[in-house]
């Protein structure tokens, strides 16, 4: 019996209905934060968890509001699925029962972690992997004025990657700010469609002249034909317009690298695919996320390890994380308390 097929009749093993829980939670973050929507001072996420009286399985799951996603309808997706957890759903077919997005999230990563259990092995063997190393993440400086960017920025100058989060008027100034106050870090820059094709060019000199590595979103989701046939000094990183690996033919010539968020693409079993895909085109990673807890992160953990860029710095900007929860030495990511998420049963 192969492996696959040997976790497949294993996992058919579970002796009793499976049960679907969903609740929600917000967690306090460090230091207010400026976003598209105002300014945030908790990060709201959904948990769903799924037991069979034998074993648990936990995913965490963060609305995005730039997809229509709030708290009450990531609940409510996941609430309109507790029949069919109970039928019998799985992984496999609730990959068709959900749109991507953060509810279908919580859920396959929950059913990761319940497989992953049941089959008495880590998430990790399951999906054919190796141990997960310690990952560099990059740090996130929120948007706001040039110089209170630069001053979060110099109270992180020890970091060696500084992902800029920008999209209007004194982007220019932002990145030339935060550069005077760190002149040795790395520097990517997340435009959040913020931009036109004219701010794209604009922006570039003082881009190039910051060293900076990476430009995420330049333009709104939709308007990606703009970039066709166009050749950058510095590589464009589709985010909002790659969500699927159906998107992948239409973003094909504007981009030189894609941002996989697992709240965005709909959960582990996507991402996985969207990566092997995305390589397989000859196209980076980027592997991202939402401010969440550690739950929410340890499953891209898994698809960050062979990405070139990670940026899963989300509970480094909470007040306090769950217990177990990552563990951080600076910008490193250790690997995960097989108590946390997706370890053997």
């Amino acid at each position: 019996m192969d492996q696959h097929a040997q976790y497949r009749f294993l996992v058919k093993l579970a002796p009793h209905p499976q049960r679907l829980t969903v609740t929600s939670r917000a967690w306090p973050l460090a230091r207010p934060m400026t976003t598209a929507y105002g300014v945030e001072t908790t990060a709201g996420v959904v948990v769903a968890e799924i037991s069979d009286g034998d074993s648990r399985g936990r995913g965490e799951g963060v609305p995005l509001r730039r997809f229509g996603e709030s708290i009450d309808s990531v609940v409510a997706a996941l609430d309109a699925m507790k029949g069919a957890v109970f039928s019998g759903l799985n992984r496999d077919t609730l990959q068709q029962a959900m749109p991507p997005g953060a509810a279908r999230n919580a859920l396959d990563c929950a059913f990761w972690d319940i497989d992953a259990k049941r089959a008495f092995r880590s998430v990790a063997e399951l999906a054919g992997l190796g141990s997960v190393p310690r990952l560099l993440t990059a740090f996130t400086v929120a948007f706001d004025t040039p110089e209170k960017m630069a001053e979060l920025a110099a109270a992180n100058r020890a970091r060696p990657l500084l992902r800029l989060e920008l999209g209007g008027d004194g982007d220019g100034e932002r990145v030339r700010a935060v550069r005077r106050a760190v002149p040795a870090s790395r520097l990517i820059v997340d435009a959040n469609e913020g931009w036109n094709e004219a701010r794209l060019r604009a922006f570039m000199p003082a881009l190039i002249d910051c060293r900076v590595e990476l430009i995420e979103q330049p333009l709104p989701a939709g308007a990606d034909d703009a970039l066709e046939g166009l050749a950058y000094p510095i590589p464009l990183c589709a985010d909002e317009s790659c969500r699927t690996v159906a998107d992948l033919d239409r973003l094909d010539g504007k981009y030189a690298a894609i941002n996989i968020r697992l709240d965005k693409v709909g959960g582990l079993t996507e991402a996985f695919a969207l990566a092997a895909e995305a390589k397989r085109r000859g196209l980076r990673i980027m592997v991202g996320g939402a401010i969440g807890t550690s739950l929410g992160i340890v499953p891209a953990l898994l698809v960050a390890r062979g990405a070139e860029i990670v940026c899963l710095d989300g509970p480094l900007h909470l007040a306090g994380d769950r217990v177990p929860g990552l563990r951080y030495e600076g910008s490193t990511i250790c690997p995960a308390d097989p108590k946390l998420w997706g370890g053997a049963g």
